[in-house]
């Protein structure tokens, strides 16, 4: 998000007497805003929960273990096939 760009939108959030406290001691102690606070730590978990989607980081040995299994040919899987063909138990 760009510095110039307005905050046009709004999030409401219902907490406990126990979580706001919380949350207030923790912005004061950090220096901010509860709305800075909250949001800075929002955006932090929420980056954090989309690149652990998109990225993983292996060492060398583990790289190699993934491109090994990447190379290594198909192999037919009669049981998966047979689970796969069937209908799900959701349909």
């Amino acid at each position: 998000m760009s510095i110039a760009e307005a905050k046009s939108e709004r999030i409401e959030v219902r907490t406990t007497p126990r979580m706001k406290t919380l949350l207030q001691r923790a912005a004061t102690a950090s220096h901010k805003s509860v709305t800075e606070f909250l949001l800075e730590a929002g955006m932090s978990a929420a980056e954090d929960a989309l690149i652990n989607r998109r990225l993983f980081r292996l060492d060398d040995e583990q790289w190699q273990m993934f491109q090994d299994a990447l190379d290594r040919p198909v192999t037919e899987k009669p049981r998966l096939a047979r689970l796969l063909a069937g209908k799900s138990v959701l349909e």
